[in-house]
């Protein structure tokens, strides 16, 4: 899985923030978000919330719905996915503020999310 999450990393980008040194929040969401169970093979689906304040550099939303679409074909646990999502945007942002959630669609009567969080919010 190493070389698959290392190719898809490739294909992030970022553009340059015209406002840094300004304290402002971006949110980005998507419900087209889809792995495989690593344990059946199956398909499954999320929603992925991701709020940042950037520093010098903002993600290039399409680099970033092709990286999202690349996990289609991989499989991986929900808290592993979301946990190197969110690794990959740290690295490649170095934001003042990252979070990131991952909602689970309902499999069996239950509703998972999976949350992680870095830094300081405090936009002025």
């Amino acid at each position: 899985m190493d070389e698959k999450l290392k190719e898809l990393r490739s294909v992030l980008r970022t553009i340059p923030n015209e406002f840094e040194g300004r304290d402002y929040t971006v949110e980005i969401f998507t419900e087209e978000l889809t792995s495989l169970c690593p344990f059946r093979g199956l398909p499954d689906f999320y929603g992925l919330r991701i709020v940042y304040v950037p520093d010098a550099s903002l993600v290039e939303l399409k680099s970033l719905k092709f990286y999202l679409q690349g996990f289609r074909e991989v499989g991986i646990t929900h808290e592993s996915l979301l946990n190197v999502i969110f690794e990959d945007l740290l690295e490649l942002l170095k934001p003042k503020y990252l979070k990131a959630e991952l909602y689970v669609n309902i499999r069996g009567g239950i509703r998972t999310t999976v949350r992680r969080e870095y830094g300081d919010q405090g936009t002025k």
